[in-house]
């Protein structure tokens, strides 16, 4: 299995297991990631950790996995796929921290820019390097790491190749903490408990409106909080209770 989840006291831990390749993506490991975020979606895990096994935290596409698609076959399946994905980890309603034990680049960037808290080891580095490769970032590298970090350092990144340690990085808000090399995990543990100490609901809440704000998914957001309020109404409640008596509903007039 090339992306593990575990569920234990709160925390569901997700893990790119392809250390071979770096944790680099292939069309499996992108299914087998959204599969994982609509598991941890529904289930009880009140806070993320997303990390990747070996040397690095994902070193983007597989090259081999998109090089001999075709045009069209590339930007329908391999780029919307993939951003369908993202969007899903970016989406979840739970706070996910990435801890970067590894390197980040291209869309390893654009997985960690999902994450609502990056954690970074001192030795790691990240970067965009497509359009060395004549393509572009591809997984919202272009849209999303703009929205988070700056269209300033996306250009630095992808139209000038600069890849950054990761003093710069926090420097340039790519991470949001630094922590020596080895420390990643005990960090993204105890950022995970902070987050456990909260309201489950109120964080929850809290972050579909930051999201909102942020640009991410406004439409959805809105339509949940809204769905939420109706659905816990006592109109529901008559409506549903009308549709199944066969009668018209009889809804409560609030004194104005």
């Amino acid at each position: 299995m090339t992306v593990r989840l575990s569920i234990d006291e709160g925390v569901a831990r997700l893990v790119l297991d392809r250390p071979a390749k770096l944790n680099a993506l292939d069309a499996e490991m992108v299914n087998a990631l959204g599969d994982r975020c609509r598991e941890i979606e529904r289930s009880d895990a009140g806070v993320v950790i997303l990390s990747g096994a070996g040397k690095a935290f994902c070193a983007g596409g597989d090259i081999e996995a998109w090089a001999d698609e075709s045009p069209d076959a590339f930007g329908r399946h391999w780029v919307r796929d993939g951003h369908a994905v993202f969007d899903a980890l970016a989406r979840l309603r739970q706070p996910v921290i990435a801890l970067l034990d590894g390197h980040a680049l291209g869309g390893g960037l654009e997985l960690a820019a999902c994450a609502d808290l990056r954690i970074a080891e001192a030795h790691i580095k990240v970067g965009q390097p497509e359009t060395g490769l004549g393509i572009i970032p591809g997984w919202s590298g272009t849209q999303r790491v703009v929205q988070r970090f700056g269209a300033q350092v996306a250009r630095r990144m992808s139209l000038f190749g600069e890849v950054f340690d990761a003093h710069a990085a926090l420097q340039l808000g790519l991470v949001d903490t630094v922590v020596e090399t080895g420390a990643g995990g005990d960090a993204a543990d105890a950022m995970a408990r902070a987050v456990l100490s909260r309201s489950p609901r109120a964080t929850e809440l809290a972050k579909m409106m930051i999201n909102a704000a942020d640009g991410e998914d406004r439409a959805r957001v809105l339509e949940a909080l809204a769905g939420t309020i109706a659905a816990g109404s006592d109109d529901l409640a008559e409506g549903l209770a009308a549709f199944r008596e066969k009668r018209p509903p009889k809804f409560r007039k609030d004194d104005p």
